[in-house]
């Protein structure tokens, strides 16, 4: 798999200088992680968050979501299409756009509910129930970070549904 600036070097579809690139479509690099580049993102996302007060909740995450959302878009032009072998394994701000979508919760959740929303994402990102492999074959940075997205929310759906049924106060 070549690596982030050659990748970067080869396409210059993008007014969005190489470093900066790079940076964000690696999460600070955490898309370089030897193993699980998407969990590292995802929990640096989750790391990330936490500190927001709750009286920021739950327009903090939404605007971080929607921020990377068009991050993943317009960083892509950079990078291959998914025709060309697209997503590839160490471009990660999709990871942080779903797991911020996921912990989009109307208050902002307790550390459980912030955990379970981290597994559940991960566990709908990696196994990709339908619909959303369905999403990850969309073109361009969209088809990149619309599976995320649909595993965030999916997410989001169940984490909601628990703390309503096991309050965490």
């Amino acid at each position: 798999m070549p690596s982030a600036d050659v990748v970067c070097a080869r396409n210059r579809k993008t007014l969005i200088p190489k470093f900066t690139a790079r940076t964000f479509a690696t999460f600070f690099g955490t898309g370089l992680a030897a193993r699980a580049p998407g969990t590292v993102a995802s929990a640096l996302a989750l790391l990330m968050i936490l500190p927001i007060p709750a009286a920021w909740w739950p327009w903090a995450p939404l605007l971080l979501a929607l921020t990377a959302t068009l991050g993943c878009v317009l960083i892509a032009r950079a990078f291959p299409s998914k025709g060309a072998g697209g997503d590839p394994g160490w471009f990660v701000l999709d990871e942080a756009a779903g797991m911020w979508l996921a912990v989009a919760l109307p208050e902002k959740p307790a550390l459980l509910y912030a955990l379970v929303a981290f597994a559940l994402f991960r566990v709908w990102d990696i196994t990709k129930p339908p619909p959303l492999r369905r999403l990850e074959r969309l073109g361009g940075g969209f088809g990149i970070v619309a599976d995320d997205l649909g595993a965030g929310l999916y997410a989001l759906l169940l984490t909601m549904l628990c703390a309503s049924m096991y309050p965490s106060n």
